[in-house]
């Protein structure tokens, strides 16, 4: 009996060896390939932090346009309102215009009439020879 348990001592260690050996090829064989596998997983990880950083890029452009868009939109809407108002303002006047034509033609016959009065009697005045005083006050007589 004293060999059986020696031969399972050599076989267990023999084992033990073997097994190490076999872990040691496994590591060695593998280990170009596990390389490999780190790098593809960094460049990987490199990708898409690149990847994320233009999707944000590419949002912020896309924010910016749009932004840009809604303030020409609104700017936009205050010129029509502007303008809207501005031609409101206008009409209302012309309206008032045509509803006051018989006033207003009246004033501005007035007024010509007036003008024409004023210079008729500015002509007649710088027409007129000057007088002296005694001759004034005589009314011209002498």
């Amino acid at each position: 009996m004293s060999q059986s348990n020696s031969d399972t001592k050599q076989n267990s260690a023999s084992n033990r060896s073997a097994s190490a050996k076999a872990r040691r090829a496994t590591a060695k064989a593998t280990a170009p390939a596990s390389q490999a596998a780190d790098k593809a997983t960094e460049k990987a990880g490199d990708q898409a932090s690149a990847a994320v950083g233009a999707a944000e890029r590419t949002a912020r452009a896309g924010t910016a346009v749009v932004h840009g868009a809604a303030e020409r939109v609104q700017a936009g809407r205050q010129a029509v309102v502007a303008a809207s108002g501005q031609a409101v303002a206008l009409a209302k006047t012309a309206w008032t215009l045509i509803a006051q034509r018989k006033l207003l033609a009246a004033g501005v016959g007035a007024g010509l009439s007036a003008l024409g009065a004023t210079s008729y009697l500015a002509g007649r005045r710088s027409g007129r020879r000057t007088h002296g005083p005694i001759t004034r006050l005589t009314g011209g007589r002498i």
